[in-house]
């Protein structure tokens, strides 16, 4: 199944989604959608999957049962990226704030290994 291309029909694609990490901050874009966070509400990262396809292809998923965020274009695998302070993502600051969001990038132990420094 084109994982990418069905989050590509929502705008998620090339420059458009992509996780950017450095010292001070994590910044996730996918498509319309974004999550900023500074690096010291990051709590911990781990390498998770396979997923299942229903899971991830399309735009970002919500966890019913922990309101977690998913922003993925591939059922392989990707990053958990838990938070000490729940992060808005979906909707609105007080709306809606998830505990923790998985991504899936091209070296994710590359980035495990960055945010558990």
């Amino acid at each position: 199944m084109p994982f990418a291309a069905a989050s590509a029909l929502f705008g998620a694609a090339g420059e458009r989604a992509y996780v950017d990490v450095d010292d001070e901050r994590l910044h996730i874009r996918f498509g319309p959608w974004s999550l900023t966070t500074p690096m010291d509400n990051v709590e911990g990262a781990s390498i998770t999957g396979p997923y299942q396809w229903w899971k991830i292809t399309g735009p970002p998923h919500l966890s019913l049962r922990d309101r977690g965020i998913t922003f993925a274009t591939t059922a392989a695998e990707g990053v958990c990226i838990r938070f000490r302070e729940p992060v808005a993502a979906l909707f609105p600051q007080r709306f809606l704030r998830h505990p923790a969001a998985t991504v899936t990038v091209d070296e994710p132990e590359d980035l495990v290994r960055f945010l558990e420094q």
